[in-house]
């Protein structure tokens, strides 16, 4: 038996005859001189994303442009432009990069950003499981690198979550995260321009529920360390597949993050191995008071970097799980893409590849990660075949540090020898 039909739904009219797909108008559109659109990628609540390409720099590029019926709405208006000036303020090789930004002749608002070829950590935890603990490790410390650009400049994301991170190959490098969709970035007065409105209100909830922190769900001021207990939820799904609490509805993850203490790794996922420190460190970031979290993203990159440097558990925990869990589902129609737009198989999970290069990610073994641009570099740390921390053997270097000392030892007995040899020799001459 073939596989079944999918059904094909098309737009009917009221007559009840089959009406034509509406052709996009921005197909084929010239953008700003630069930019010339080819094809629609992706679509969400508050626009559309499209892939372009720029001839003059023979690259492609990523295009979102606001709905025109949005443009009698200041308030949202006021939301795209805060995106694409927030982006543009940031210069971290893990934030994706915007190129321009405007208004096209019929008033929608536009902004260019770097296309990039990949997918977002959603989709690569549906698609191969969770992550190996060094791999996860690899990755979020890169993240907590362009948070901490971010946050120093008083931006604050408000909406992290694994659709909003995506792993690309660039240069080589597999692995290299891009922050992304900074929709609902916070941007403090002191990086606001004088007379520019602050649309964020006390009182008023914005972001997703699953991975919203406790003072966001109750509508509080944030602040950066909400961005970081964000972080520790995206962490601990990469480490399990799972979300810290059991839930299922919006409302119900919103009264977890507030009242309720994350699952332990050894009751959600008790026949994974983890780093000892790890779950310490997730849990710090999860602490329901901010005071209590880490005090900068560099902080928590640099305890989730120390705990490469101590073994792994010899030995699953034999914790039995409370329940199987919340896993969250990605449609095989499309997920929410960099954008928060809808995206269609064939375009992975946004039009997203490092400068259009065309190179395909390649993925690295498990628990190999490769180098890192956020400086915190653990290229010397001793690894065993999983990429965490050895204690069998001698370090290499030590070994190194002899081999000068044994090459002249042999050198000095091997000139004893030969001298001898020649006194022999001279003795026996004289007899």
């Amino acid at each position: 038996m073939g596989p079944p039909h999918r059904r094909i739904e098309r737009p009917v009219s009221s007559t009840g005859d089959m009406l034509a797909p509406v052709a996009d108008a921005n197909i084929g559109r010239e953008i700003a001189n630069q930019f010339r659109i080819i094809e629609k990628i992706g679509s969400g609540g508050m626009g559309s994303v499209y892939k372009a390409e720029q001839p003059d720099m023979r690259r492609y590029v990523a295009i979102k442009i606001l709905h025109p019926r949005y443009l009698s709405r200041p308030d949202l208006v006021s939301r795209f432009r805060r995106e694409a000036r927030a982006m543009s303020h940031l210069a971290h090789p893990n934030t994706a990069k915007v190129f321009l930004y405007g208004q096209l002749d019929d008033g929608a608002c536009y902004f260019a950003m770097e296309h990039l070829e990949g997918r977002n950590l959603a989709q690569v935890v549906r698609a191969e499981g969770p992550m190996d603990p060094a791999r996860a490790i690899h990755v979020m410390v890169q993240v907590c690198g362009a948070l901490e650009e971010a946050h120093s400049k008083g931006i604050v994301h408000r909406d992290l979550k694994p659709e909003n991170i995506f792993l690309t190959n660039l240069g080589g490098i597999a692995d290299f995260p891009k922050v992304l969709d900074f929709g609902l970035a916070k941007v403090t007065e002191r990086e606001m321009r004088p007379g520019s409105l602050i649309l964020t209100q006390e009182g008023m909830v914005f972001g997703t529920p699953e991975f919203m922190s406790p003072e966001q769900a109750r509508g509080e001021t944030l602040d950066h360390r909400s961005d970081i207990y964000s972080l520790g939820v995206i962490l601990y799904e990469l480490l399990t597949g799972k979300l810290p609490f059991d839930a299922s509805q919006p409302m119900e993850f919103i009264e977890r993050h507030i009242r309720a203490k994350p699952i332990p790794f050894a009751q959600r996922a008790p026949e994974r191995p983890m780093p000892q420190g790890l779950w310490e460190a997730v849990e710090k970031s999860l602490a329901k008071a901010p005071g209590s979290r880490f005090g900068s993203s560099m902080e928590m990159a640099h305890a989730l970097r120390d705990v490469l440097h101590v073994p792994t558990d010899a030995a699953p925990s034999r914790a039995h799980a409370s329940g199987p869990g919340l896993t969250r589902p990605v449609s095989d129609h499309g997920s929410a893409n960099a954008f928060g737009a809808r995206t269609s198989p064939q375009h992975g999970a946004a039009g997203a590849g490092a400068h259009g290069s065309g190179v395909g990610p390649a993925q690295p073994p498990p628990g190999q990660p490769g180098p890192s641009p956020s400086g915190l570099d653990a290229a010397n740390d001793r690894s065993s075949p999983n990429g965490l921390p050895s204690t069998e053997g001698p370090h290499p270097m030590a070994a190194a540090r002899w081999a000068p000392w044994i090459v002249l030892g042999l050198g000095v007995v091997l000139a004893v020898l030969g001298v001898a040899a020649l006194g022999l020799t001279l003795y026996l001459r004289m007899q």
